[in-house]
């Protein structure tokens, strides 16, 4: 199984920016049947070294990831995160 994390920081770090995107990126639920589960979480500790969102999506192989990778939904979700993200940072591992 691999566990596949991502944390960004937003542009626009305001709590409507941050909760809106947070749904943008829970609107990728249940969309990808390889994908075992999916969780979206918002920072409470608004820390100058905290990133607002993380996402964590758990699959059963490096090839479930690779074919979440180029998903036409996750896709779509790029999109949008290309345009709102200041920065993200991500680890991949092996449960």
């Amino acid at each position: 199984m691999i566990k596949h994390i991502v944390f960004f920081k937003l542009k626009d770090r305001s709590e409507e920016a941050i909760q809106r995107t947070a749904e943008i990126l829970r609107s990728m639920d249940g969309k990808m049947e390889f994908v075992r589960s999916l969780e979206i979480g918002v920072d409470v500790l608004k820390t100058e070294r905290s990133f607002d969102i993380s996402l964590t999506a758990v699959v059963d192989s490096l090839e479930d990831l690779e074919a979440y990778q180029v998903h036409p939904v996750h896709q779509e979700i790029i999109k949008h995160m290309s345009e709102v993200k200041d920065s993200a940072v991500a680890v991949d591992y092996e449960v």
